[in-house]
């Protein structure tokens, strides 16, 4: 994913690291072994000790308590190279790869003349940078009224294209380069259907749909209508950016989260100074370099005509996908931030519950609780995230933590009005006392109620890492949660995970599971934790881990290709099928002598290009098993 290395969160707040390693010096936590990740749950811990009882009666008569391994499967090689490769148990196909089209009459994309595409062309095609997606099966009276597993609409993020990949030069040179740029991101809505035993790439329908920066959206939540949501050219609310991860909801559609949405503003009045809140969100006279505020006033930060336009980003984007007539609606009730995903549960009284991650070095960790059951809200007419309270955490030294509320009630908030909060929620966070964390990215909910949420790395320190106890630690680590009041009370108890430095194969792991910089995390309703992976991996490239969560055993199931990530997450509704994305394979450029995937080998003229793999077992049966 891209990745702001700036530090953004000037505020006082107690870091992470001091609240752990205080934690864990109380606790004489030893350092340094996988043993230690898999123990270190406290004993005396509320989370813990629901988990133990859970194992217990999961494990009777399975051989013991921790009962037998969930990940039967043969572990992957990870040798690295210019194509992926995978368990001898399983197989892939490769679907929808970058500039694919989605309607009739439309060309797909030349890899070795990109900007010959055209931005008309690249608006109908599947954008660039896979990342988070969902995968909703069509109903079938065959199946008893379940979702099928062979059909249904694919919702996919397009996080990120550089200009290096996208129009094979540094910076755009006109207002058709932007477009062509822009075209990239966003989000597809894809049909897909398996037919034969094999997914095809896209199936003609209704619901083919594009949504790029210039779709028309619309705003709801206490931001809604706000000043600050106004610009002096009066233009409508317009596009999505930097869409990273996801989340789901009851009700049947998709959620879509904006993240490094800073990074596509610049100013071209060199007298311009971003302002307290602009700096806070990392504002900055030239971005990431894409370059669109050189030709579309609309991201120049130093148009007068546009001030604010910047504050109709960083939000989560509800999208329904049996509905492509319909405004993707941005609920400005989960506040304004780098959302890096979005898991959604249904706490006690059936109310929503999403928890949320802030992927920046020393931000936070957000929850939202819905003000009602969500059944009846929805019967009213009102949508259950746009009604309620967000939280933001604070983790305590004891292990416990507390979920403090970003409302104008809260003494620490004086004075802010709810649209302030929505709008500025980085810098309420830094006002109530939140804890800074280290990236957080990906959140999900495990079979027990415990929530697990990766914190990737903390380059950037030389010390000590703000969410690991070791000194250093580039490799991230996951922790876990379980709030009271299934998911909807104000206090929770924590601990780790795992440490991904204790997976390294000189710490005592093995190279069958050996990661580090945890990214995209998925626990299935089995007792599986899916982790993938975003970073300089020990050996062999980015990959996706699979962990059986009781007996803490790790295996790789899956490894890309050199220079890509790999991330999103979704499968049919049996579990038999996952869907899995490569995003910038040979590199943020796309370097043809690094790979040309999905064109097999390397060294060929072909741009390599962001595709979804869709796994299956050889022999059948649920992912991971």
């Amino acid at each position: 994913m891209a990745v702001d290395d700036e530090i953004v969160n000037r505020s006082e707040n107690r870091p992470f690291e001091d609240v752990l390693n205080t934690h864990l010096s109380r606790r004489k936590m030893m350092k340094g072994t996988l043993a230690t990740a898999a123990t270190g749950f406290l004993a005396s811990s509320g989370v813990a000790k629901a988990l133990e009882d859970d194992d217990e009666d999961e494990g009777r008569g399975r051989r013991g308590r921790r009962g037998r391994s969930r990940i039967g499967f043969t572990p992957a090689e990870n040798p690295g190279g210019p194509e992926p490769t995978i368990s001898e148990d399983y197989e892939y196909s490769v679907l929808i790869p970058w500039g694919l089209p989605l309607f009739p009459g439309v060309p797909e994309l030349d890899p070795t003349d990109v900007t010959a595409n055209g931005a008309d062309n690249q608006a109908q095609q599947i954008g660039c940078g896979h990342d988070g997606m969902a995968f909703f099966g069509d109903p079938d009276k065959k199946r008893y009224g379940r979702p099928s597993n062979d059909r249904g609409v694919l919702c996919i993020n397009h996080e990120y294209g550089v200009n290096d990949r996208v129009l094979r030069k540094s910076l755009p040179e006109s207002l058709e380069d932007v477009r062509i740029s822009q075209a990239v991101h966003g989000v597809s809505v894809v049909e897909l259907a398996k037919k034969g035993g094999q997914w095809d790439a896209v199936v003609p329908g209704a619901r083919n749909r594009r949504i790029t920066p210039n779709t028309p959206v619309e705003f709801s939540g206490p931001a809604a209508g706000s000043p600050l949501l106004a610009t002096a050219a009066g233009n409508p609310g317009a596009g999505t950016v930097n869409n990273c991860a996801n989340g789901r909801t009851p009700w049947g559609t998709y959620l879509t989260c904006e993240e490094n949405f800073n990074g596509y503003f610049g100013a071209n009045d060199e007298a311009w100074e971003a302002t307290p809140e602009q700096a806070r969100y990392g504002f900055s006279s030239f971005g990431f370099a894409y370059g669109w505020h050189l030709f579309d006033e609309r991201w120049d930060l130093s148009n007068a005509d546009y001030q604010n336009e910047e504050n109709r980003f960083g939000y989560v984007v509800e999208i329904d996908p049996n509905q492509p007539l319909a405004k993707p609606v941005k609920r400005t009730a989960l506040g304004r931030f780098k959302h890096e995903s979005v898991e959604i549960v249904i706490g006690r009284g059936r109310r929503i519950v999403a928890y949320m991650g802030d992927d920046q070095r020393f931000d936070y960790i957000y929850k939202f609780v819905s003000a009602d059951n969500y059944r009846r809200m929805l019967r009213r007419g009102k949508s259950p995230l746009d009604e309620g309270t967000l939280y933001v955490a604070r983790f305590n030294e004891d292990g416990s933590g507390d979920w403090l509320p970003l409302t104008p009630d809260n003494p620490a908030l004086a004075g802010w009005t709810e649209d302030e909060i929505a709008v500025y929620t980085r810098l309420a966070a830094d006002a109530v006392g939140a804890t800074p964390m280290d990236r957080p990215e990906w959140i999900t909910r495990g079979r027990r109620q415990e929530i697990f949420c990766a914190l990737t790395n903390n380059t950037r320190r030389t010390e000590a890492n703000a969410a690991n106890p070791l000194a250093p630690n580039p490799d991230g680590h996951i922790i876990r949660w379980r709030d009271e009041e299934r998911f909807t009370g104000t206090r929770f108890e924590w601990d780790i995970f795992v440490l991904a430095q204790d997976t390294r194969v000189e710490n005592g792991g093995d190279a069958s599971f050996t990661f580090t910089d945890p990214d995209g995390l998925w626990a299935d309703p089995f007792g599986r934790l899916f982790i993938q992976t975003d970073g300089g991996q020990p050996f062999g490239n980015n990959q996706m881990v699979v962990a059986d969560i009781r007996r803490h055993e790790f295996k790789r199931l899956f490894a890309g290709v050199d220079g890509d990530e790999i991330t999103g997450i979704a499968t049919t509704p049996d579990y038999e099928t996952m869907f899995i994305n490569t995003q910038h394979p040979g590199g943020n450029g796309g370097d043809p002598a690094v790979t040309n995937f999905p064109i097999p080998g390397a060294g060929g003229p072909e741009v390599p290009r962001a595709a979804t793999f869709a796994i299956t077992r050889k022999k059948g049966g649920v992912i991971g098993s």
